[in-house]
């Protein structure tokens, strides 16, 4: 009787924590981080993009080849509100344009968010009952980078001989 009792138990939790995944995925909606209707909310919004893509910010994982494309897409749009002040003022070809610049520099910019919430389920070392961790990507990335760090300062201290 006690092994139905522990397997009903065990049930129960699965299906908790079933649920409870779901929840965490459900309540991680993605952000829109670049959208501006108007030359003056697109150039607040363009520099607070920048900063954050500098060491230390939001996005600053973005790597090189994005960075460049974020750069390009971004000066396309500025190029576009040099010339229309807003985007009711545009035609449909330039509505399209800039919103396909957009959406390409909120894909990346959501990918390589800091505060993007990464879980992950599976067995922790040593044991064999699965869990779920979540950590944000800036965590993830910063423990990489620490990581890499600490195995090539081990690999410039020299090795010591053994014996005389």
């Amino acid at each position: 009787m006690k092994l139905a009792t522990w397997q009903i138990g065990i049930a129960l939790a699965l299906a908790i924590g079933g649920t409870l995944q779901v929840e965490v995925i459900q309540a991680s909606e993605t952000e829109t981080i670049l959208k501006a209707d108007n030359a003056a909310e697109f150039s607040a919004v363009a520099i607070i993009v920048r900063k954050g893509m500098l060491s230390g910010g939001r996005f600053e994982f973005v790597d090189s080849k994005e960075h460049d494309t974020v750069s390009a897409r971004l000066a396309d749009m500025q190029a576009l509100f040099d010339k229309h002040d807003t985007v009711a003022q545009m035609e449909m070809n330039t509505k399209i344009q800039l919103f396909n610049d957009q959406e390409e520099v909120n894909g990346i910019l959501t990918r390589r968010d800091n505060d993007r919430l990464v879980c992950e389920h599976g067995a922790p070392l040593g044991s064999h009952i699965p869990r779920t961790t979540c950590h944000t990507y800036g965590e993830i990335q910063r423990r990489q980078r620490d990581n890499q760090h600490y195995l090539q300062t081990i690999k410039q201290v020299p090795s010591m001989k053994r014996g005389g």
